[in-house]
């Protein structure tokens, strides 16, 4: 007996989805301890993105506020707490398998505690100009440079798996509205 076999549309382009109502599966954050030439960074041990090397961070945890989780996760993961953060910047994920993530980027002017490894990940400080992007998600190297330089950015992305499919990266942008000087990657 034949039948029709459905088939959901699955976004592959940023073009692609209405982001005026688009909703993530997970809100989350990610943090950089900026000293200096330096950035904290970690070695992932589980969860997504394990084995690669990203900033702290995490889900938010219901009813928790992205700076309040931002705190949680960089105590948990690296055992330090981070002081003077701000938000650098929000990307957008969307993966072709029906997951998608909102995550706030902040970064951090200081600490307290001694970064040490934990069950979660390896402490890394790195020099600002010798970031592994390699070792690292492939939309990092479109964002991580604003972030250093002090820039605002918005970004979205599409993957499928570990593969970015498409992006969109805006500078200088505040909640999703451009405030001067707009660009795409």
């Amino acid at each position: 007996m034949g039948g029709v076999t459905e088939r959901l549309t699955v976004a592959r382009c940023v073009a692609d989805i209405d982001w005026s109502r688009w909703e993530p599966v997970d809100p989350a954050t990610l943090v950089f301890v900026l000293d200096g030439d330096r950035v904290l960074l970690i070695r992932k041990k589980r969860g997504l993105g394990a084995g690669m090397i990203n900033g702290p961070g995490g889900r938010l945890e219901p009813g928790e506020t992205p700076i309040a989780c931002a705190v949680r996760e960089t105590e948990e993961e690296l055992g330090i707490t981070p002081t003077g953060l701000r938000l650098a910047g929000e990307n957008s994920f969307v993966f072709v398998d029906g997951y998608s993530i909102h995550v706030h980027v902040f970064v951090a002017s200081g600490w307290t505690g001694e970064p040490r490894e934990t069950d979660e990940a390896v402490p890394l400080w790195t020099r600002r100009d010798e970031i592994p992007y390699d070792e690292m998600w492939q939309d990092d190297r479109l964002w991580v440079p604003h972030m250093l330089a002090g820039r605002h950015f918005l970004g979205r992305f599409v993957f499928e798996g570990e593969t970015l499919l498409d992006h969109r990266v805006s500078v200088g942008v505040a909640a999703g509205i451009p405030t001067g000087s707009g660009g795409a990657s």
